[in-house]
């Protein structure tokens, strides 16, 4: 993906934005056009020559009927504006569908779209006959679907594979890329490794999930050393820190965060929890919880 020249001299922008703008989904509904405009879902939906059926296009009913079967809200033509019904003379407003649709539209076109290359000229009806080139053509949608998502900031990738990705905040990002998990138990490793898998997920519930696992890992995680669990947490900090002050910070890092598990609907559901919401709080979180995490168990991993 070739970048800009601002992009050379600044650096590129912060992948931080997780809500499709109206801004993005334009770009993208203008890349998706000018596919079907060139006839690259024709390999999908084909539109078929008058004399021997070969394909020569791309029958857009069938494209639109498609997308309105499998993206819920969503039609061809492709949406970027809306009436406002409150405003007194009726005027349109830039429209971006919800994040996961947007999301999923971008993986149907990855399935869908291919490199139309022009064969024989048929001069009778006017067109080209065409073949496809699948490989090529998703390799192209990709890289300028990922140019779209990175010029607006937004912290999603569309991988090589055609699954969405959610691009983790930097620090973190690496920190659960380098880490694999070996505790010495083996229910652990599961509920983290589920934990982290489910951290990337475009979807923000996914991602809540994920948080809640990772708490229910921490829990799991003070109780390794002894039977008794407020022992064996004691335990735990103590062969994570042997210098008294920094020990100290661990101690009140941890109740902390144990008290913030309880108290938000991350690992019970009583009425008078508060639920986290925000996407930025769960990351956050999730990023105080999975460092002290990385600490304890590196700390308290078998030799």
């Amino acid at each position: 993906m070739s970048d800009y020249f601002s992009d050379r001299e600044l650096g590129p922008k912060a992948r931080a934005e997780q809500e499709m703008g109206p801004v993005t989904w334009a770009g993208i509904a203008a890349l998706a056009a000018s596919l079907a405009n060139s006839g690259a879902f024709g390999a999908s939906y084909p539109e078929r020559c008058p004399d021997g059926q070969v394909i020569c296009g791309n029958e857009i009913s069938d494209l639109k009927s498609a997308i309105e079967a499998e993206l819920h809200g969503l039609t061809w033509p492709l949406q970027t504006d809306r009436i406002d019904e409150e405003s007194f003379i009726r005027t349109s407003e830039p429209w971006a569908p919800s994040t996961l649709v947007a999301l999923d539209f971008v993986e149907f076109v990855w399935r869908k779209v291919a490199l139309p290359v022009v064969g024989w000229h048929h001069d009778y009806h006017r067109h080209h006959h065409l073949t496809f080139d699948i490989e090529a053509g998703r390799a192209a949608f990709r890289s300028d679907v990922n140019r779209i998502l990175a010029r607006n900031g937004m912290a999603y990738e569309l991988g090589e594979d055609g699954a969405m990705r959610r691009l983790l905040p930097a620090v973190l990002g690496e920190a659960l890329v380098r880490t694999y998990f070996r505790t010495g138990d083996r229910t652990l490793d599961v509920m983290l490794e589920e934990s982290r898998t489910k951290f990337s997920d475009p979807d923000p519930l996914i991602r809540r999930e994920a948080l809640e696992r990772l708490f229910d890992a921490w829990e799991r995680i003070k109780s390794l050393a002894d039977a008794h669990k407020a022992k064996s947490a004691q335990l735990i900090l103590d062969r994570s820190a042997s210098e008294p002050a920094f020990r100290e910070v661990l101690e009140k890092e941890a109740r902390e965060l144990t008290q913030i598990g309880n108290g938000h609907l991350l690992r019970h559901h009583e009425r008078n929890q508060t639920p986290v919401i925000d996407v930025d709080h769960v990351d956050y979180l999730y990023h105080r919880l999975f460092a002290l995490v990385e600490l304890v168990i590196r700390r308290n991993s078998p030799r």
